[in-house]
């Protein structure tokens, strides 16, 4: 296996791993902490699709992997000030730095367990320094190595940022699947 991993600029593999197999199904599209939660809960259907490929003009909302060109994992990462987290109660601001954000790290069923995850977040923290990133949050979950269910799993876990160089930068007041979630922290300067 050879992973590589690069910004999202593909709408097409963008799509394999967060959009529905039903193009007119509800699904994220890993739009819940990009857009404002009144346009996400608003857009449904294709709309959710056109929204991503509205932010994708933009430029790519996150990296994606590739297996021997087989896209197999997306991870979404971006200036926080553009998402949810800049004005969330649970989540704190460790400070005013102008951080990027990872908040969904995704690896297609039967690529799981190789390590794609790791690959992910390495490469979302090379998109976020090559962007100019003084530094990067990730909001997971501090699940003290219990199990976490797989719907939840996308925010990654605390140890998964440890492994990267995070260090733990504040508690919040977020929970998910009964786990808490941290504020992990990787200076890039």
């Amino acid at each position: 296996m050879t992973i590589s991993v690069r910004p999202a600029t593909d709408f097409d593999d963008i799509a394999t791993l967060v959009g529905p197999k039903k193009p007119t199904s509800n699904v994220c599209w890993c739009l819940s902490y990009r857009i404002p939660a009144k346009e996400n809960l608003a857009l449904s259907g294709t709309a959710r699709a056109e929204r991503v490929r509205g932010l994708l003009r933009e430029g790519p909302p996150g990296v994606l992997a590739y297996d021997d060109g087989d896209v197999v994992g997306w991870a979404a990462v971006h200036p926080r000030a553009d998402t949810s987290f800049a004005t969330s109660r649970k989540i704190p601001h460790v400070d005013d730095l102008d951080v990027w954000s990872v908040w969904c790290i995704r690896v297609r069923p039967g690529h799981r367990g190789s390590g794609i995850s790791h690959a992910l977040l390495a490469g979302a923290i090379g998109f976020a320094r090559e962007s100019g990133a003084p530094a990067v949050e990730g909001y997971p979950v501090d699940n003290r190595g219990q199990k976490v269910d797989l719907t939840m799993a996308y925010v990654g876990t605390r140890s998964l940022f440890e492994k990267a160089g995070f260090h733990l930068a504040a508690p919040t007041d977020s929970v998910l699947n009964g786990f808490p979630r941290v504020v992990m922290r990787l200076d890039l300067r």
